[in-house]
């Protein structure tokens, strides 16, 4: 652990702050660390869990890539094999069963502490290998009976429950789109645990798969909130579980749209080889039921991993792919939870991918050219409804203000990322006020004269809300 200490830049008193605010976030309220017991973490000692995941989480952040707790030199405690990790059995009676359990120890963890099983990080082959397994059929369930344990009595659900649930989980989505994963994760979270209490009952085949198929969103949307609040071994161990249950449901797209989701979070972790594999992953298997908005997604994601593996060409290629399957879009065919990829998405998937590869690539100054209009483009359209589209709108405010870092432009990037921190105090999300404090960071340390840069720095370095709200009242 010392090294990667010792990397980080750290002081000792700074590492505990972050241990305890993240315990404190995780519902971990019995932590409470100091300098001293840093330094004994340095010395050898083994901290017990939750301690080793969340020093793993912390530095995965701070350097950008996967830090296992291996690699700091800690032990984990022993997990169960049928909770741990992402190789889990492509069956439907275990795949609801862990669901169930793990929605309830994620639910418990809010009211009483408990941290549920100790999750890590998967990435490289034991990531994407298990993957795999969504393509190879599975045994089908008798007709008539429950995907899940063989059931006591027979399920009753009415068709208007049915939809009931599905329009509920459209609700989750468009809330997460407006303020965040941070106010909803456990709302979402409560009623995938109570989905996966119905599939234990016996259903129809085609009322089963409607289950299955809302249970995959809902566990898909509880993974992206995880993700975008900073749990992301919890992310991940959600997509993990929205493919299984995409499989048991027979929807080879929205598999795709959670495989996607899956290489984002491995960008995001600085892990673009995987992310590569996982979008061709999900490429090959939606190739022949996908519609064109989700095609068009698709490739937007790859354009992202190839330009964080600082490849040009092929980069450029995905982003034309994009461009020529979203115009051959025809939203009546899309599901639900594709229509958030629109014009103003497209725009801002392809600004960030010319913009990662003006950081990747020697040519900063080509790249940041290309970024800039979409970027521009992205800004004015999620502008247009940023009340339903706030996150996004300040996301891309935030990259609006990076492409003008790159073409040294510290006025204007001060002054977009102002405009980001305004508009971010109404949303709860870790990944934007990381970013955001990253990007103001930087532009104090490029252009330590530029005074708006060194302000807004200095400001956001404390609660990013209540800086919102003191800048609306002046």
């Amino acid at each position: 652990m010392g090294s990667w200490f010792v990397r980080s830049g750290w002081s000792k008193g700074e590492l505990a702050r972050q241990v305890n605010r993240r315990a404190r976030q995780t519902g971990a309220h019995h932590v409470s660390t100091d300098t001293s017991r840093v330094r004994r973490w340095l010395d050898g000692e083994q901290p017990r869990e939750p301690i080793p995941r969340i020093l793993s989480e912390l530095f995965s952040e701070r350097f950008g890539c996967v830090v296992a707790v291996e690699e700091l030199g800690l032990r984990q405690e022993h997990r169960s094999p049928q909770t741990a990790g992402v190789d889990l059995p492509w069956a439907g009676p275990q795949t609801v069963r862990l669901i169930s359990e793990f929605s309830r120890s994620d639910l418990m963890l809010g009211r009483r502490g408990f941290l549920g099983p100790s999750l890590t990080l998967a990435a490289g082959p034991a990531l994407v290998e298990p993957m795999q397994r969504w393509l190879v059929p599975g045994p089908s369930a008798p007709a008539g009976e429950a995907p899940g344990d063989r059931p006591h009595r027979a399920g009753r659900i009415s068709e208007p429950e049915l939809e009931l649930l599905e329009s509920s989980t459209r609700m989750f989505r468009r809330w997460d789109a407006q303020c965040g994963g941070g106010l909803r994760r456990k709302a979402v979270v409560g009623q995938l645990h109570e989905v996966t209490e119905l599939l234990q009952e016996g259903h129809r085949p085609a009322v089963a798969r409607r289950l299955f198929k809302v249970t995959a969103e809902l566990a898909h949307l509880a993974g992206f909130m995880s993700y975008d609040v900073g749990l992301q071994p919890s992310a991940q161990k959600y997509f993990v579980l929205a493919l299984h249950a995409a499989k048991e449901a027979g929807d080879r797209p929205l598999g795709a749209l959670v495989l996607s989701d899956m290489a984002r979070q491995m960008i995001h972790l600085g892990r673009p080889g995987d992310a590569l594999e996982l979008v061709h992953l999900a490429q090959y298997g939606s190739r022949e039921t996908a519609t064109a908005s989700t095609r068009a997604m698709l490739h937007a994601v790859e354009a992202r991993a190839y330009a964080n593996l600082g490849q040009a060409d092929r980069c450029n290629r995905a982003v034309r792919a994009a461009e020529d399957c979203f115009a051959d879009a025809c939203p009546a065919d899309d599901p639900d939870w594709i229509r958030f990829f629109s014009e103003a998405e497209l725009n801002a998937e392809n600004a960030h991918s010319y913009r990662d590869l003006a950081y990747a690539a020697a040519r900063r100054r080509t790249y940041s050219s290309l970024a800039r209009p979409p970027m521009q483009r992205a800004v004015e359209l999620f502008g247009r409804d940023v009340d339903n589209h706030r996150r996004s709108y300040v996301f891309n405010l935030i990259g609006m203000a990076t492409v003008h870092l790159l073409q040294e432009e510290p006025e204007e990037a001060a002054a977009s990322a102002e405009r980001a921190a305004l508009a971010a105090g109404k949303v709860r999300s870790e990944r934007v006020n990381t970013r955001l404090r990253k990007t103001a960071a930087a532009a104090a340390a490029q252009y330590p004269g530029c005074a708006a840069a060194v302000r807004l720095s200095e400001r956001l370095a404390g609660d990013l809300h209540e800086y919102a709200e003191e800048a609306r009242a002046v």
